[in-house]
């Protein structure tokens, strides 16, 4: 029986079994065909129809059921019944030639059924055809030649049915594990689209603000807060077409740089601090992502007056003397048995320290650092203020 390879209508690369494969055994009744028409099969007006109606009859069973998979129709199961009865009763009856029709039978049964269904049905076959066969005067060769042959053919195409099934099952599996690894990457460009746009959105808004209020009162000053907005702007369409292309790989000092000029242009007094060795070009990128999901919160959702950053080695802490109501509790974000949780937790802290939205930002800043191995700590300070701190293992 082989496999028909063509991609058909439903996608799959796996078709159903070639109907031709398993049709050919159709020919296991020219042995009774030639019995009839040699006159020993008596009377011959019962022989030809019995002949036609067993050949129509497996037809009937194997058709349906190669083209509608492992579950077996009522249709198929009523043909294979009538088929098992008739070879049964024509093989009693005719003998010689005609029991060549019971590995036919058993043909039909490893095709039509499956899993333990269709074991029983070639074991009770069998032990038909072993039955019919001894009580036709055969010897015990003519027992196991039959039997064996019943039994063995029906398991073969079977298994070779079981095959076909898990093949396509493996096929739908893959597809669906591309499926759900294309929304992955999807979700994964969505959320760093928007820790960047978030960022530099709001920077442009904090100048363009400044550059509004000074266009009168020192023009000149309008005119440096109007150039870092177009210089802005500009890096930001830069940066979007190295993360649509995947190759964005923003250095960890031009990002607190960046951090930096951008608090001043809103009021916010910066703090920059380094200690330690450098991080590798991996923990740099999550660490830039941390520094600009920080600074964009303090921007855009705290009164804060000074905001400090300290990068030590892979860790780093951001804090800010944010004067509003103290947030809820602090919390951890770090591997655990389920990250996506705690990240939803901590992505509602507080106005002056999540993002809005939903805290959409500070999730996907915590799902970065966990599957990375680090933690993330977002929370109040007891002396006001709020902190936010990331650690990455040692390189």
């Amino acid at each position: 029986m082989r496999t028909d390879h063509v991609h058909p209508p439903q996608g799959r690369p796996y078709g159903a079994p070639d109907a031709q494969g398993i049709l050919v055994f159709v020919l296991l009744g020219v042995a009774a065909a030639w019995d009839t028409a040699a006159g020993l099969s008596r009377p011959a007006w019962l022989a030809w129809p019995a002949l036609a109606a067993a050949t129509a009859l497996y037809a009937a069973a194997v058709l349906p059921a190669l083209r509608r998979g492992p579950a077996p129709t009522p249709a198929g199961l009523a043909a294979l019944t009538a088929l098992t009865a008739v070879v049964t009763a024509a093989a009693a009856h005719f003998g010689g030639g005609w029991l060549y029709l019971f590995p036919m039978a058993g043909i039909a049964c490893g095709a039509v059924l499956y899993g333990r269904r269709v074991r029983i049905a070639l074991l009770a076959l069998t032990g038909v055809t072993a039955l019919v066969v001894w009580r036709g005067g055969g010897g015990l060769e003519s027992i196991m030649a039959f039997s064996w042959g019943t039994f063995s053919a029906g398991i073969v195409v079977a298994f070779l049915r079981h095959q076909h099934t898990l093949i396509t099952e493996l096929h739908d599996t893959r597809q669906q594990l591309a499926e759900a690894a294309v929304t992955r990457e999807r979700l994964r460009f969505a959320r760093d689209l928007h820790d960047l746009l978030g960022h530099t959105l709001s920077v442009i808004v904090v100048k363009a603000e400044a550059a509004r209020r000074l266009a009168l009162r020192d023009p000149e000053q309008a005119r440096r807060q109007a150039g870092d907005i177009e210089k802005v702007g500009r890096q930001a369409l830069a940066e979007i077409r190295e993360a649509v292309t995947g190759y964005r790989e923003a250095g960890l000092s031009a990002e607190l740089e960046r951090a930096a000029d951008a608090l001043r242009a809103a009021g916010v007094e910066p703090v920059v601090r380094r200690t330690g060795p450098e991080p590798d070009g991996r923990a740099q990128t999550l660490l830039g992502w941390v520094v600009r999901e920080g600074v964009t919160n303090i921007i855009r959702h705290s009164g804060a007056t000074r905001a400090e950053i300290h990068l030590a080695g892979t860790s780093l802490t951001i804090r800010n003397n944010d004067p509003t109501p103290a947030p809820p509790p602090a919390t951890t974000i770090g591997p655990a048995p389920d990250p996506a949780d705690d990240a939803v937790t901590a992505s509602g802290a507080s106005a002056s320290g999540a993002s809005d939205g939903g805290g959409s930002g500070l999730r996907g800043l915590a799902e970065r650092l966990v599957q990375a191995g680090g933690r993330v700590e977002a929370g109040p300070l007891p002396q006001g203020g709020w902190q936010l701190t990331a650690t990455l293992p040692p390189d």
